[in-house]
């Protein structure tokens, strides 16, 4: 009986990967264990064959694994998933962790990581936060969430999965890789609902229950783990069974090949700003302005933002602090503000945080140039003369007013200072550029003729005159 409840165990969870996934599965785990038999001799022998995958020793067992996760995971990970699948107690056998992990263990580790619910994770995920049983401290989760997302940003760089992004034309990911952790861990929530944090988040104890919740509602978890499975094992990662947030955690990069330049932003806080979009714009991402490309002008700005859809905007000021702001619809130039509740300002550093609409007034985005009687310049929340994001039209100044917070998005002070010397300033148009946009690339001045009169009266020329760049070819992925 033992052994019908360990096989019927052990078919649920195998009934769960299409026939394609089975075979897949098998193929790693054979190569795991350094088995290598004819198809035919696959016997219920075979299929108990214990996978030789002793963490201390594993590069002594097969240089297979050395191929498998020395060079696509980190080495911290690579423990953490062993420990995590022979944490799997099977029918018959003695609970607690063995040194060899059977078949079995193997199969229901990827069906429940990968197919699973929160409930059928969170043992697997207890093991792979500490080898020992009971409850676990923050700072246990906070350095497997930490290796977590360092991992993903890892093996994607190491596929060749990063979509036009890389390491070198991003931001150093040391520091988003903490930012990110501490933002997900920001929403770790004791039973009685009270939210730990700082130094009390590292020391206070988390209870399996707590932990599950946890991770049921930061899906984030669960999606990093199964790219880290996928893409590190090399299993099942090109089947259709990819989900969206799989496909979508990272959008395509478009616009930085060949220009020596190196983002604002690093992976982690790419991954996790996109996953705010709304869903139809989470697939590309094309640079439209870089101060340190197309020059520090506000009019140059404006010549590269105005109705290309909508676009990210992101700054650095001068006290290295990076913060920015979603805007939903294609910018304009007018005295008014525009833009719908799907708007959100953010932080990159030194904390990664959006902040989306409170629905206490409509003043989204405005984009104003070259009037005597309103001001000129980009903002986004609050009001005149107190926004949550400002940049000048005297290019080079800007500020972040929220005492305490912003009104229309409820965000903090995102400077390091109220008012800020702008350092370096990007815009990227997110999903795909509007049609009328890409055809004709027009300058602002010539899409609204009432700014270029605003201009000439006051007597300024047009500086992005000359200026202007070849429409750019459609990028191969990289």
């Amino acid at each position: 009986n033992m052994g019908n409840a360990e096989s019927n165990a052990y078919q649920n969870h195998l009934s769960r990967f299409l026939p394609e996934e089975q075979s897949d599965i098998d193929g790693v785990f054979d190569t795991l264990s350094g088995w290598s038999g004819s198809a035919g001799a696959k016997s219920a022998k075979a299929t108990k064959k214990s996978l030789l995958f002793t963490y201390e020793m594993c590069s002594l067992l097969f240089p297979s694994l050395q191929a498998h996760t020395r060079e696509p995971l980190p080495e911290e990970m690579t423990a953490r998933l062993y420990n995590g699948m022979r944490s799997i107690d099977l029918p018959g056998k003695a609970s607690g962790l063995t040194e060899q992990v059977a078949k079995e263990q193997f199969v229901i580790f990827m069906s429940n990581l990968l197919k699973g619910n929160a409930d059928e994770k969170i043992t697997i995920i207890m093991r792979m936060i500490s080898k020992t049983e009971g409850p676990v401290k923050g700072k246990q989760i906070q350095e497997f969430t930490e290796d977590l997302i360092r991992s993903v940003v890892h093996v994607l760089s190491y596929r060749k999965e990063l979509k036009g992004w890389n390491l070198e034309n991003t931001r150093d990911s040391a520091s988003g890789v903490k930012a990110l952790a501490a933002q997900l861990l920001s929403e770790l929530k004791l039973a009685d609902g009270t939210k730990p944090v700082g130094p009390q988040l590292l020391e206070t104890s988390f209870d399996q229950s707590v932990v599950e919740d946890w991770v049921y509602r930061v899906p984030q978890i669960s999606v990093f783990l199964s790219v880290v499975i996928r893409q590190g094992l090399h299993v099942l990662h090109s089947l259709p069974d990819q989900t969206s947030d799989i496909l979508h955690l990272l959008p395509r990069c478009k616009g930085m090949k060949g220009r020596g330049l190196v983002s604002l932003l690093d992976i982690p806080s790419i991954m996790y700003l996109n996953s705010h979009l709304p869903a139809e714009l989470q697939h590309k991402w094309q640079l439209l302005f870089s101060s340190r490309l197309h020059g520090e002008s506000f009019s140059q700005l404006c010549g590269h933002v105005v109705n290309k859809g909508p676009c990210i905007v992101i700054l650095r000021d001068s006290d290295g602090y990076l913060f920015g702001g979603f805007a939903s619809q294609s910018w304009e130039v007018k005295p008014q503000f525009q833009g719908d509740n799907r708007c959100f300002l953010f932080s990159v550093f030194p904390s990664l945080a959006v902040y989306t609409y409170t629905g206490y007034n409509d003043h989204f985005m405005y984009l104003n140039h070259g009037q005597q009687t309103m001001p000129n310049g980009l903002g986004m929340g609050g009001q005149h003369g107190y926004f949550g994001l400002w940049i000048d039209s005297d290019y080079g100044k800007g500020h972040s007013k929220a005492k305490p917070r912003c009104t229309t998005y409820n965000s903090p002070q995102l400077s390091a200072k109220e008012d800020f010397t702008l350092d370096a300033m990007e815009v990227w148009a997110v999903g795909d550029i509007p049609e009328s946009a890409a055809k004709g690339k027009k300058s602002i001045l010539d899409v609204d003729p009432e700014a270029q009169a605003l201009l000439e009266m006051a007597g300024k020329t047009r500086q992005s005159e000359g200026l202007r760049e070849p429409i750019e070819e459609e990028e191969e992925e990289e």
